[in-house]
């Protein structure tokens, strides 16, 4: 009588397949397989840096309306990249690095979804701009890109001053102005 895995590989003898290498190579597979599943359905994060984050808040909330989100499971694990600011103008970090290292590195802030598969985390970290301005500043062109369109849709007022790096600039409803700037590499 055949064995049912032999139905599916017929030169594969049974005992190798139930062999401790056998089983082994079964596992990596498994494992790889959920790794993929998981990864794969992980959402895009983009973070964005602010230099007030109670502001933020009514900005991205209030202003935009955007839904809060659940923190990605990757991040409890820490698998996502850390922010690198080796390379960082110093105009954009705030006085006090101690506080944003920690924002960087956990999965502390506010988390918003901007599309289906696709979040963004606003933590603190950004220096105050230009006449004491809020600003908002992201590594990702793409980020920033999306909140203008969010933006765009509510049909607030804003001024492009950059298209690249984009920069752009929004009022909110209390009559202060915010920067939102992308950083080039």
């Amino acid at each position: 009588m055949p064995s049912f895995v032999g139905a599916f590989w017929p030169g594969l003898p049974l005992d190798s397949l139930l062999s401790t290498q056998g089983i082994m190579v079964m596992l990596l597979v498994a494992y790889a397989g959920a790794m993929w599943l998981f990864l794969t359905s992980a959402p895009k994060v983009h973070t964005m840096m602010v230099s007030d984050l109670e502001m933020a808040r009514r900005f991205y909330e209030g202003m935009l309306g955007l839904p809060a989100a659940d923190v990605p499971l990757h991040y409890y694990y820490n698998y996502e990249q850390t922010l690198g600011t080796a390379g960082l103008d110093p105009m954009y970090l705030s006085s006090s690095l101690g506080s944003s290292d920690r924002a960087i590195g956990s999965p502390d802030g506010l988390w918003y979804q901007l599309k289906k598969n696709t979040q963004l985390h606003v933590i603190t970290g950004a220096s105050l701009g230009h006449k004491d301005r809020q600003r908002h500043v992201c590594f990702d062109h793409d980020c920033l890109e999306q909140v203008l369109m969010q933006v765009q849709l509510r049909r607030i007022k804003y001024k492009v001053r950059r298209d690249q790096p984009l920069n752009f600039l929004v009022k909110d409803y209390d009559g202060r102005v915010i920067e939102l700037a992308e950083i080039s590499n």
